[in-house]
């Protein structure tokens, strides 16, 4: 029968769908069995069921389909069987069936007369349950019956009889068995505690051949899969995560939603809103102004507040809730609360208030919060609804010490909304009525405002306001505070890459005020001007400054400007932060802001300790100083502020670097639950990760959304690495080259100074241009061979500058190296063929550390030694390579070292070992790697997203290809073959 076809994929109900698909095969075999089907409307019912019923047909299974359908308290009786009859009758295949039972003809023509007695219905629903049974003996049946809860009192009826009358046993005296599956949906949120539905799920659940199965809401990972498989263009992040979070779960909601960003600029799709609407209309009046109320107050609401709000007696107001929380739109909370269900039911009900209702019970709410004395904990809650209900000038006090509080608790983000809310409310309140005391000015509250952006992460907003800060000094104001603009200024333009202006803000606020008598302005004036000095390449000023500063600041006992000043001279100094020296004045400065409690200078302090061992080469030494940084900024709610931000960048890329990209990608997520914003910082190793594991249409498509909007630094990185190595995988020598000229443009600061990374993307580029070259020197195409030789040369030549000086004016440490030997490999590749000699330099530079491009090297490595003759080598470095490759689950390496191993016949010969790999498929390696690490068969479903009978069947395969009893055995020799590779 017809099958509703979906654009959308089908996404996040694997163990669901498994469940069903079990149901079916069991009753294909004659065991039939029912299953209700419950969820919420939206969660994706019908989508399950169209699912099932689609897997079903494709099986061989005749699926036949009814609806219920909202027609009010008059229904039409019997209505979804009747659908059912209707297609049948359609169907000559079946009219020797439905002429045995003439009975069910009264279905076909159901109208008032179909149920004139009670006792005329037994021979039609016996009639109804023959022709089942009749049918299910001649093809296997599948019986879907969507919204129960819609169900006429008929329906009902029959349903119960059908199911609990003998259908769903195995017929007695060896009859043939009824292979009949029955699944049948409701609405769960729609079961009100008089629904007439209710009894009949409460007795049909008690029969053994009917099972229940809940619909869970999807997870966020789920909705975010289906949101971008339902868009075609790249979406930014932010926006994924904003639909992620508003549709917390329900697929229905977030398709909504996404078909709303182009159209909405806030608030609901005035769409979902009606249907959110319908079911609060159902409600009493009183019950519908306790939602009013109640949306007023936020999503959740005390018992005690909203009693006084509404001003309702206690059993009116415990009445009306029952009737809410009856139909589902409230539900109690801990703390005698109540929250809407869905803050989404929330939204509608308050933007369907009349302005003038809004503001009176905003203000009434602020009136009982400040009756309640004025608590540090509702300060944000009164600011609020002071601000909603037009009392500016209470609504600015509240503003200023709801920033107070999230300062206090390190909620950065909160202190900034709070405090550009009292920047905005300023100038609508009287002076006499605005808060006195020092720091009150508007200029100290927009450096305020300044900071807490930096800290949050919102780097171009704290520009904004710093310039703001500026432009509203007075005529009047001191030097001081103009200097401490000025380098507030400074310090905020370099997060956002404006070298030159932040030294010249720098310079200007050096000059303000006198270095004599010494001062703690002057010393962080001073110590922001280092680091912009020494970003527009001024290093000698950078040296000559932090080392007057750092002699002032010992002077004044400024412990944290001690500990600044320290780390930039370690950048600067000797061998720069690589070295022993600079480690041991990082550890100190560390320590110093530990003591000091300048949390964002420890930031720096273990940043710079953490990045010096990457640079170095020592891997592990680098991840116990990110572990502490990342903790220290958690502790202080500094997540989002740029050092931490590296920080995260960093231990993401050290997990990637040394092959741990489960518990990268791992972390990745959990990173990108807490910092939905943070772009590159936190997907970018994963994208890595994702990109050599084959999944390059996921990876190329989050880049090129991490590269759109506004410029951003880390996301235009990220981006480049991705699509560079992407089209190089493919192939696309030109796209790749074009992908490396743009990225370096983009990247180059304004002292015109290559990024670090030049090196990493001219190596990915060049093996896509020696693969062109290689082609045209086969084809005997020697214009192109010298056109992709120049190409090449010109390539290496701006790696090798950038390797030899890169941005901090010093050459490269081990990384650096390493890619500039590849680079070095692949251009000698395509200007005269593969070089052995230039490949081994490669692999032993990698040796540092770097597992993956190790692995890649060795590869090219092995062909180059099977281009000499040197077989047995060759056939060494191809097994040590796909090892690696198989442990890693880089499939696409696998599958091109699988590739030369079958060219260069490795596996032959007595030095081979039997190679057992090419037996299994690619699906089937994949379970091996989970069996390997412990996982059942349940477990191995959700990661791979299969369900748990399909591992089972891949896992009996295995076991049979590698002539094993046991996944013991299995594993066992899987590790003795070498197609697993024990970690460390």
């Amino acid at each position: 029968m017809s099958q509703t076809v979906f654009a959308s994929p089908f996404v996040g109900r694997d163990e669901e769908l498994a469940r069903l698909s079990g149901v079916l095969e069991r009753a294909r075999e004659g065991e039939a069995r029912a299953v209700l089907v419950a969820g919420d409307a939206g969660v994706g019912k019908t989508r399950v069921l169209d699912e099932a019923a689609a897997r079903a047909a494709r099986a061989g299974t005749t699926v036949l389909t009814g609806h219920c359908v909202d027609l009010g308290d008059i229904g039409l009786p019997y209505l979804p069987f009747t659908e059912i009859l209707g297609v049948l009758a359609a169907d000559e295949r079946f009219a020797p069936v439905l002429a045995a039972h003439p009975v069910v003809d009264r279905l076909l023509g159901a109208g008032p007369d179909a149920e004139r007695d009670a006792g005329g219905r037994l021979p039609l629903f016996e009639g109804m349950a023959g022709l089942l049974a009749d049918l299910s003996r001649a093809t296997p049946l599948l019986l879907v019956l969507e919204d129960l809860h819609w169900a006429d009192q008929s329906s009902r009826d029959l349903l119960r009889f059908l199911l609990s009358r003998g259908l769903l046993q195995r017929p007695a005296g060896g009859a043939p068995a009824h292979r009949l599956a029955i699944l049948a949906s409701y609405r769960a949120d729609d079961l009100h505690r008089r629904h007439p539905l209710r009894p009949l799920l409460a007795e049909l659940v008690r029969l053994p051949a009917v099972d229940r199965l809940d619909l869970r809401p999807l997870e966020d990972a789920e909705v975010t899969r289906l949101v971008r498989s339902l868009e075609a263009r790249p979406l930014p992040e932010t926006t994924v995560r904003r639909i992620v979070e508003r549709a917390e779960g329900n697929a229905f909601y977030a398709q909504e939603l996404l078909a709303a960003t182009d159209t909405e600029a806030g608030g609901v799709p005035s769409g979902l809103a009606d249907v959110l609407l319908i079911r609060v209309e159902q409600l009493s009046e009183t019950a519908q102004q306790v939602l009013r109320t109640a949306a007023v107050a936020g999503r959740r609401v005390e018992h005690d507040l909203l009693r006084d709000a509404m001003g309702l007696a206690e059993e009116e107001l415990e009445s009306a809730l029952r009737e809410a929380v009856g139909r589902q739109l409230l539900v109690p909370g801990a703390g005698d609360t109540y929250a809407f269900r869905h803050a989404l039911a929330r939204e509608a009900v308050y933007a369907d208030l009349l302005p003038g209702e809004r503001s009176r019970l905003h203000g009434t709410f602020a009136r009982l919060l400040a009756g309640r004395g004025r608590r540090a904990e509702t300060a944000a809650e009164r600011a609020h609804h002071y601000r909603e209900s037009h009392d500016t000038a209470e609504a600015l006090a509240a503003s200023l010490e709801a920033a107070d509080h999230a300062q206090r608790v390190g909620a950065p983000a909160e202190e900034l909304h709070h405090l550009e809310v009292a920047l905005d409310l300023w100038a609508a309140v009287d002076a006499a009525a605005r808060p006195s005391g020092e720091g009150s000015d508007r200029v100290t509250l927009m450096l305020r405002a300044s900071a807490a952006a930096a800290h949050a992460g919102e780097s171009h907003r704290a520009v904004s306001l710093t310039r703001a800060a500026l432009a509203g000094i007075g005529q009047d104001a001191d030097d001081e505070l103009g200097a401490r603009v000025r380098y507030t200024l400074a310090g905020t333009l370099l997060y956002v890459d404006s070298l030159a202006a932040a030294f010249s803000y720098s310079s200007e606020a050096l000059a303000m005020i006198p270095a004599d008598p010494p001062s703690p302005t002057w010393v962080w004036a001073a110590a922001t001007h280092v680091l912009a000095a020494r970003q527009v390449g001024e290093n000698a000023t950078a040296l000559s400054v932090a080392r007057r500063a750092l002699s002032m600041a010992e002077r004044l006992d400024l412990a944290d400007a001690r500990a600044d000043l320290l780390i930039s001279l370690a950048n600067m100094e000797g061998g720069g932060r690589r070295s022993p020296e600079a480690r041991a004045l990082l550890e100190e400065a560390h320590e110093l802001a530990r003591r000091a409690g300048n949390a964002p200078v420890e930031m720096r302090a273990l940043f710079s300790l953490a990045i010096g061992c990457y640079e170095a080469g020592d891997l592990e030494e680098c991840l116990p100083w990110l572990t502490e940084g990342l903790d220290r900024a958690r502790r202080a709610g500094l997540l989002s502020s740029p050092y931490p931000l590296e920080m995260r960048y960093l231990h993401l890329l050290v997990l990637c670097t040394l092959g741990r990209w489960d518990e990268c990608a791992r972390t990745a997520a959990g990173d990108l639950a807490v910092l939905p914003a943070a772009g590159g910082f936190v997907v970018g190793p994963a994208l890595y990760v994702a990109l050599a594991r084959g999944e390059a249409e996921e990876a190329v498509g989050r880049a090129r959304a991490l590269a759109e909007g506004r410029f951003d630094w880390m996301a235009t990185m990220v981006a480049s690495v991705v699509l560079t190595d992407a089209a190089a995988q493919r192939g696309d020598a030109e796209e790749a080259v074009a992908r490396v000229r743009s990225a370096v443009e983009a990247l180059t600061d304004e002292a015109g100074r290559a990024p670090d990374v030049t090196v990493r993307l001219v190596a990915l580029a060049l093996a896509a241009v020696a693969d062109a070259a290689a082609t045209a020197r086969t084809g005997g195409d020697e214009p192109a061979v010298r056109r992709w030789s120049d190409v090449a040369g010109e390539l290496l030549e701006s790696a090798r500058t950038v390797a030899v000086h890169g941005r901090t004016g010093g050459p490269q440490g081990p990384e650096g190296r390493a890619w500039l030997a590849r680079a070095e490999a692949e251009v000698a590749r395509a200007t005269r063929g593969p070089d052995a000699q230039a490949w081994e330099k490669a692999v032993a530079a990698f040796g540092y550390g770097e597992v993956y491009e190790l692995a890649r090297c060795r590869l090219r490595y092995a062909e180059a030694l099977l281009a000499e003759g040197r077989r047995e080598e060759a056939a060494g470095e191809a097994r040590a390579a796909r090892e690696t490759a198989v442990r890693l689950g880089a499939v696409p390496l696998r599958e091109r070292l699988d590739a030369l191993i079958r060219r260069g016949r490795f596996a032959d010969g007595p030095a081979g070992p039997r190679d057992l790999s090419f037996a299994l498929t690619a699906r089937e390696q994949d379970v091996l790697r989970l069996l390997g690490l412990g996982r059942s068969n349940r477990q191995i479903g959700e990661e791979l997203f299969i369900s748990g009978k399909t591992a089972s069947v891949h896992v009996s395969n295995i076991l049979a290809k590698l002539s094993a009893a046991s996944r013991t055995e299995a594993v066992a020799i899987a590790y003795r073959e070498g197609l697993l590779v024990r970690e460390g």
